[in-house]
């Protein structure tokens, strides 16, 4: 399967190219949620809960797709192309891995990594009674574990848990906007995912104080295959453009304290010629300026 770029006829066409393009600041990553040909009720009521914390940066496939992303992967990048989408996650069932879930992200419209989960319990969103957060907000992350940092796919795992819930890039904090917590928890080989709604409740002082109540999805997880790409090519998606990278300030030091020294760099100056306000006592004598001249003194004209 191919997805060809055509020059295009229309202005709306070329807006809508032009927003492909690479660009400095890339746009949010959108995922695309697809459906397997065997997927079972849990599998689907599991993406469309994925869906619902992912939205408005997501979309959902409802027709099923009958697919292996770990033994073909062009259906994937043609979807990842159409789409404009560079994460996936794609849900399946069969008797020899029930409730399966395969999450990863495309570099270049290509598969990067991608990391096989199992599905052992499931809480949807219908089912804790709880108050919602409103759609398009952006979630803290916590992860807690030490294997998310010894364990060499644990840790890729996490990164592209991260790329997958972040969310935009902004610019500042409001205090009241974080409102929303996605806590993963991995020990015994299980990974443990629970979202919170967070409670600002009065405390008697500036900071209030926090309570935390469960809103849902609650997934217990396993891992099982695991698609990880080389280091080379790791390091090759995480190169960044020469703009973003700070320009280093020469003549500038910083102190054990951080206080910032500059150095400027100026020619001699000769405060002798510098303009000075006029004033009649700062006038110079005939005699000075018969000096400055190195003491010759003018004729004077002859009387007719």
């Amino acid at each position: 399967l191919t997805y060809c770029y055509r020059k295009p006829k229309t202005k709306r066409a070329k807006r809508f190219l032009e927003k492909r393009e690479p660009k400095l600041n890339e746009n949010t990553k959108n995922a695309m949620l697809i459906k397997g040909g065997n997927a079972n009720l849990t599998v689907t009521e599991v993406l469309k809960d994925i869906y619902a914390v992912k939205k408005p940066f997501a979309v959902l496939y409802k027709r099923k797709n009958v697919t292996r992303p770990f033994e073909d992967q062009t259906s994937l990048e043609f979807f990842s192309k159409k789409s404009d989408c560079s994460l996936f996650l794609f849900g399946s069932h069969n008797k020899k891995r029930p409730n399966n879930l395969i999450i990863g992200r495309m570099f270049d419209y290509h598969v990067l990594d991608m990391i096989e989960l199992g599905i052992e319990k499931f809480v949807s969103l219908k089912d804790i009674k709880n108050s919602k957060c409103p759609e398009g907000t952006k979630p803290m992350l916590i992860f807690a574990g030490d294997v998310f940092d010894v364990n060499e796919e644990y840790r890729r795992l996490k990164s592209l848990l991260i790329d997958f819930f972040r969310g935009p890039t902004v610019p500042s904090i409001r205090l009241a906007g974080l409102e929303y917590v996605l806590h993963f928890t991995a020990v015994d080989g299980k990974i443990y995912m629970r979202s919170y709604k967070v409670l600002l409740k009065k405390s008697g002082c500036k900071i209030p104080r926090i309570e935390l109540e469960e809103m849902g999805p609650s997934l217990d997880l396993v891992m099982r295959r695991t698609h990880l790409a080389s280091d080379d090519l790791y390091k090759l998606s995480l190169k960044q453009p020469k703009g973003l990278k700070p320009k280093k300030k020469k003549n500038i030091s910083h102190d054990v304290f951080g206080t910032t020294y500059g150095r400027v760099h100026m020619q001699k100056q000769d405060l002798s010629k510098l303009q000075t306000r006029k004033m009649k006592g700062l006038k110079k004598r005939p005699a000075e300026k018969r000096a400055e001249d190195g003491g010759a003194t003018p004729k004077k004209s002859k009387s007719a």
